[in-house]
């Protein structure tokens, strides 16, 4: 039986209200390279809104109206949020897509949904505009930004006042329709309502309380929801200013150049920051006994260094933040907020307390979300479930695929392995799907093995599963060496590689239960190129998973 929700703001509902509240401030803001020079491209929440409906006027001339889809491929920029807000005032469907999907991909999705116009990256306008022959439902391609040769949306708006559509969808109505990247090849278009995403950020900033006073830095890309939502969206309902560069080499120094408060990111980001971070501290005498004894102190004086006396905290997000990393930061008083959801919740579920240095946990749940496990063991672990008016309406064109997924009481069936402590807060361990259990009955969840052993440096990447090949389920890695550091090693053949990484295994898995333990060498496979990667990073397990070394070419 559906439930029913209290009515929540559409989207262009909200954005009106930041542009009455926040009109002349500074609402989005791209570090664009001009000769050399990096200087900024912004718009105002007011400058926002009057582009944003000018294109709005004409997409409507175009004939795209209420429920239309209309496709959106670029990474972060004016040009992406203008798109945006126009296909909303119409009553449209964003579909977003990751900027590194090749075209083929793209129109098999544009097809799929029945796209009529597709918005793309100025530099990849050539490649797409080929699609309108392979899409039949497709009007017309256009560049977010002016390019050579390119009809980018700043050439099609009319330069004259023209009629604004003015559609009001209902809360209810589809919002956005994003595409799951996954580590398989079947991606789910995951259907989420005004109501999905509006709900969330209200519930969101419950907890994170943006204010029109930040600075939001982030380098998360709008076509994933996390950074729709929390890095797009929830700041300009609070009339923060939100500035998006991909420069992962230089974002400490740029963040601290922009009056950075808020840093949102992702795991890959904090892992390399906290190295850094242990580095300074372990070079200084005086730094290494300040945290031993003074560990506040110590974050102060990085803190003002880094990114200045402004900077708030750090928030994560898409991925799982190693543990370690997690509480390092918050007992230096270094703000780190961890947040747990998927593409389907819109995506946020819980959040952890910034400075409260408590490993491994997510936190809690947000306001008027529900989490609770299907089936604990007897160790309290079970399959993470979770209700609330974030919760999607359900994968498009797949009611099988969503059957499986939400109850009939609407309860999301998330995938992931969790358990709760007795204030509430969930501590993951892994996917039930990537579950290892031996024939003792014992459980193995990959994800803490693989995290365990990246920290080897002669390990690049790692892979944990469960092989049955000698006859019972053991655990068993599959590591694609660091052939830069074995060479220096004098190491270049995979047996020898095989046997220095078992070295290294063996020694680092002594605080490891014995039953998580690699056995010996031969649950070990060396592969000589990098796995394979879904457009998040995650390695496409299918792809290696219960295949012979002959069929990923192993030693």
């Amino acid at each position: 039986m559906a439930t029913r929700f209290k009515r929540h703001m559409s989207i262009p509902e909200f954005f009106a209200r930041s542009v009455q509240q926040y009109g002349p401030r500074v609402a989005v803001r791209v570090p664009v390279s001009r000769r050399g020079v990096m200087q900024f491209q912004d718009a105002t929440y007011r400058e926002l809104w009057d582009l944003s409906g000018k294109l709005a006027a004409w997409l409507a001339e175009q004939g795209i109206g209420a429920g239309d889809r209309v496709g959106l491929i670029s990474k972060p920029s004016v040009g992406w949020a203008v798109a945006f807000f126009a296909v909303q005032r119409l009553g449209a469907v964003v579909v977003p897509m990751d900027g590194g999907l090749q075209p083929g991909e793209v129109a098999r999705l544009m097809n799929e949904c029945e796209a009529k116009m597709l918005f793309c990256a100025p530099q990849r306008y050539h490649e797409f505009t080929p699609l309108s022959r392979e899409v039949p439902s497709l009007k017309e391609v256009i560049s977010v930004d002016v390019a050579l040769g390119a009809v980018s949306l700043w050439d099609v708006m009319p330069n004259r006042d023209v009629p604004i559509p003015d559609a009001r969808p209902d809360c209810e109505d589809l919002a956005v329709l994003m595409y799951t990247s996954g580590t398989t090849d079947d991606s789910k278009g995951v259907m989420l309502c005004h109501r999905n995403i509006t709900a969330n950020i209200e519930a969101f900033l419950k907890v994170i309380e943006f204010t029109s006073a930040d600075s939001v830095v982030t380098i998360v890309p709008w076509y994933h929801i996390y950074g729709l939502t929390a890095t797009l969206l929830a700041p300009l309902w609070a009339g923060a200013t939100v500035t998006y560069t991909d420069d992962y080499r230089n974002l400490v120094a740029f963040a601290r150049r922009v009056g950075v408060t808020v840093l949102v990111g992702v795991p890959k980001l904090y892992h390399s920051l906290w190295r850094r971070i242990l580095e300074n501290i372990e070079g200084n005498t005086m730094r290494r006994l300040l945290h031993r004894f003074l560990p506040k102190a110590v974050g102060k004086m990085l803190k003002k260094r880094l990114l200045g006396t402004q900077f708030r905290f750090f928030v994560s997000g898409g991925a799982p933040l190693a543990a370690e990393v997690g509480a390092g930061l918050r007992r230096l008083g270094l703000g780190m907020i961890e947040g747990y959801g998927l593409t389907e919740t819109a995506p946020v579920l819980t959040m952890s307390d910034p400075f409260t240095p408590i490993p491994g946990n997510v936190g809690r749940p947000l306001p008027g979300v529900k989490v609770k496990l299907d089936k604990p063991d007897i160790e309290g672990y079970g399959e993470v479930i979770a209700w609330g008016p974030n919760v999607m309406l359900g994968y498009y064109k797949n009611p099988e695929r969503t059957a499986e997924v939400l109850t009939p009481d609407g309860w999301f069936r998330t995938g992931d392995i969790g358990k709760l402590d007795v204030e509430g807060r969930l501590f993951l361990a892994g996917r039930k799907k990537n579950l290892v259990v031996l024939e003792s009955g014992k459980k193995v969840h990959p994800e803490e093995l693989e995290w365990h052993f990246s920290q080897i440096p002669e390990i690049e990447e790692v892979l944990v599963y469960e092989d049955v090949s000698r006859g019972e389920p053991m655990v068993a890695a599959m590591v694609y060496p660091n052939w830069q550091l074995l060479k220096k090693q004098g190491i270049e053949s995979p047996e020898v590689a095989k046997a220095r990484v078992w070295e290294k295994i063996r020694e680092a898995q002594r605080d490891l239960a014995p039953f998580k333990r690699l056995r010996d060498k031969d649950c070990i496979r060396i592969v000589e190129q990098p796995f394979e990667k879904s457009t998040k990073q995650d390695i496409k397990r299918h792809l290696y998973v219960g295949r012979s070394p002959r069929q990923i070419g192993q030693p």
